[in-house]
């Protein structure tokens, strides 16, 4: 099991990273809109787990040992594999996903590319007591709406994952200006915007 990977990020696409350490480049599936995975010289660390399929081995990456803690989670839910925990953890962060569940607000979950009601009512039903009992969420704020970021940030964060991929920043910010929608989270906004650069 690797546990976690330290070095530099060389490339970057949609969902994932190549990280380099010790002249090897793990190819790393990660959350849409993470901004900690943008290529540079600084040297980062991924949280990994490895999932072995019988025609794939995959590994999934995150900033921080929470969400990796959450993505172990998910993908104990019955119809809940890597593909769709990682669409889960791109649409929402590990804390609005814990107060999802808690709350019962499956809605929010629907979020996520690909995530229907039957499966976002099944992730409350089977998680709602285990992410009560990890401690993450401050008491008194279960009942309270997630607070949204600041709708620039997210753009902002859409912004970088275009120029990541090779977008001209200020085609970047023109495709995601031109997005509506002022709800959306920063890989929603990167999915669209990408869209228009096909």
């Amino acid at each position: 099991m690797i546990h976690y990977i330290k070095g530099k990020i060389t490339e970057t696409g949609q969902g994932y990273v190549v990280i380099e350490n010790n002249g090897m480049g793990f190819e790393v599936n990660v959350p849409l809109g993470d901004a900690a995975f943008l290529a540079g010289d600084e040297e980062v660390t991924i949280y990994t787990t490895m999932q072995v399929k019988e025609d794939d081995i995959s590994l999934y990456g995150f900033s921080d040992r929470t969400a990796l803690t959450m993505f172990g989670l998910l993908t104990t839910v019955s119809g809940v594999g890597g593909k769709g925990a990682m669409a889960i953890l791109s649409a929402l962060t590990p804390s609005e996903l814990q107060k999802a569940v808690i709350s019962g607000n499956s809605k929010a979950i629907t979020a996520a590319n690909g995530i229907g009601k039957k499966i976002a009512d099944r992730i409350v039903l089977e998680l709602k007591d285990k992410m009560a009992k990890l401690g993450y969420v401050a008491a008194g704020t279960i009942a309270a709406a997630p607070k949204q970021a600041p709708i620039i940030d997210e753009r902002a964060k859409a912004v970088n994952m275009l120029i990541a991929t090779g977008a001209n920043k200020a085609d970047a910010e023109r495709a995601v200006a031109s997005i509506e929608d002022d709800s959306l989270k920063a890989g929603q906004y990167f999915m669209q915007a990408a869209k228009m650069f096909k």
